[in-house]
């Protein structure tokens, strides 16, 4: 099984884009569920942790990163 290594407050990019037409999403919640928030227009869509594998394409940055600055 591929695993990818993502974690609370990175910014990832979904195989389809959002009706608003951006492909970056914020992680803002992680458990059971995964919350994600679309970086253009605030709206946020809840996944189980398996469909958000089936979905996720790369992560974009890694908050960690961010905070290394």
């Amino acid at each position: 099984m591929n695993t990818k290594a993502y974690d609370k407050y990175d910014i990832v990019e979904m195989r389809k884009p959002h009706a608003c037409q951006t492909n970056r999403w914020q992680i803002i919640r992680m458990g059971m569920d995964i919350r994600i928030r679309c970086e253009h227009c605030q709206h946020i869509v809840t996944m189980t942790r398996r469909d958000f594998d089936k979905k996720l394409k790369k992560v974009l940055e890694h908050q960690s990163e961010k905070n290394d600055l």
